[in-house]
């Protein structure tokens, strides 16, 4: 499969920047981190895709270049601005390999914000200009992480209400609590790969296969982390109209007779057909079934709708109370809530369970849009700056510290403020804390090389960013 081509990869102000530097610049080393933003900390994720896919091995070659000379010179309108030479140069010179060094915190590692994660130079320095060249795709690491992020931040939630109101028992099924429905929702596959396998640090439910597809072709997933079960959709609960629709559940339960099979209930009345489909008329077969039938509710208002559909269930099929002293329907019978869940939404569905007496074991999630769409480079705050610098053999720290007015018109230091010098990211009693490369010199650096003039130096598994990222 063609890869995409590299020199065309930045943002096209990017390719004046050569001739930008101070005469003299010969190293440029930049940092990433996540400024702050939604939540107080970052799982770092990702990195690994975009080093395997874009950056290791040969990347540079003279047909890549023709393509690209061509493109930019029509992009910019005059001939001063893209310099074939740089790229010939590194061709030559270094095989058409990026000389270029990235470190970065083990992936899977929960770092608080406004900590490094990364750092990238440049190894040979008539290629100054490459270091920052590259922060335009390197970048697109805030995606996963902050996909990684919210899913995480959900399995805290969860964990939270499992403890107050689950069983010991439930626990081993916490993993699947949280359902990836969102690859139809997702800007393009490689978003679905991306977002899908960051979600499957933390949880192993989803229907995004590109997921586990990224997860096993960059990271050596021996299977499939992302599991499924058969679904119904709306276009086959409704194929026989209204009246045919107990048919339709029971054609479903005659096909799957054992094993977890979820069915969306709301095509018509998600109340009848709780009350008297499932509840009544079908209730024994379903009773008798060595396996579980989830029952999806997909509109209206989702802590009304849970609470009266919970309601008819509990009454139906009856109930244990778990040793925390909460309602758990028969194991034959769930409920997943897929229309309108996001981090912002569980909290107050969670909570209405459990004060209505409902154990949180009742209830499975899937999230779309919310979970891979729904986040931006902001969520996080992420921002890649140059820290440090070599010119005419002289290091230089390198800090931009805006000042700015706040609403009020006064002057202060805006969060965009930057580190100076190089940096490296240390264990301090148990806190994640960025210090000076210099600084504290008997503590590790968790920085670790991963990229060095072309090869990958650092291969990380899923097993083990999974267990990293682990509550």
């Amino acid at each position: 499969m063609t890869k995409e081509n590299l020199i065309l990869l930045a943002d096209a102000y990017k390719y004046s920047h050569h001739k930008l530097y101070i005469p003299g610049t010969q190293f440029i080393y930049s940092y990433l981190e996540s400024r702050g933003g939604k939540f107080d900390e970052t799982v770092f994720f990702g990195l690994q895709y975009f080093i395997k896919e874009y950056l290791e091995g040969v990347v540079f070659t003279k047909e890549k270049l023709d393509e690209a000379e061509t493109t930019l010179l029509e992009v910019f309108g005059r001939n001063d601005v893209f310099d074939r030479s740089r790229f010939e140069y590194i061709i030559e010179k270094h095989g058409g390999k990026l000389p270029i060094r990235i470190k970065a915190v083990p992936e899977g590692t929960v770092v608080p914000v406004r900590n490094v994660l990364m750092t990238i130079e440049n190894t040979d320095p008539a290629c100054y200009w490459l270091t920052n060249f590259l922060e335009t795709l390197l970048m697109q690491v805030w995606y996963p992480c902050t996909v990684a992020t919210v899913s995480r931040e959900i399995k805290k939630v969860v964990k939270q209400y499992y403890d107050d109101t689950a069983s010991e028992a439930a626990f081993a099924g916490i993993d699947f609590v949280l359902n990836d429905f969102g690859f139809r929702g997702a800007s393009s596959v490689e978003s679905a790969g991306l977002g899908g396998s960051a979600h499957l640090v933390n949880f192993s439910g989803s229907d995004t296969i590109p997921g586990s597809v990224f997860a096993k072709r960059y990271y050596h997933a021996p299977t499939a982390p992302g599991l499924s079960i058969p679904a119904t959709e709306h276009s086959i609960c409704t194929l026989l109209g209204e009246p045919g629709e107990k048919e339709i559940f029971k054609h479903i339960l005659d096909t799957f007779p054992t094993g977890t099979i979820a069915c969306v209930s709301d095509s018509y009345n998600i109340f009848r057909a709780c009350e008297e489909y499932w509840g009544t008329e079908l209730k024994e077969q379903i009773l008798s079934r060595n396996g579980t039938l989830v029952i999806r509710p997909d509109s209206g208002d989702p802590v009304q709708t849970l609470l009266r559909v919970f309601d008819i269930l509990l009454n139906k099929f009856g109930y244990t109370i778990n040793e925390k002293g909460f309602k758990v329907l028969p194991p034959q019978v769930r409920v997943i809530q897929g229309d309108g869940i996001s981090y912002a939404s569980i909290p107050g569905i969670y909570e209405a369970l459990k004060k209505a007496g409902i154990s949180a074991e009742n209830l499975v999630l899937g999230m779309g849009g919310a979970l891979l769409q729904r986040v931006n480079r902001d969520t996080q705050e992420f921002a890649l700056k140059c820290a440090f610098a070599t010119v005419n053999d002289e290091p230089v720290n390198v800090q931009k510290m805006p000042v700015e007015l706040d609403a009020n018109g006064h002057l202060r230091t805006s969060f965009k403020k930057s580190k100076a010098g190089k940096l490296k990211l240390i264990n301090d009693n148990g806190q994640l804390t960025t210090v000076g490369a210099t600084e504290a010199p008997t503590q590790d650096d968790l920085l670790q090389t991963v990229f060095e003039n072309g090869v990958v130096t650092k291969d990380y598994t899923f097993q083990a960013i999974r267990e990293a990222a682990a509550l």
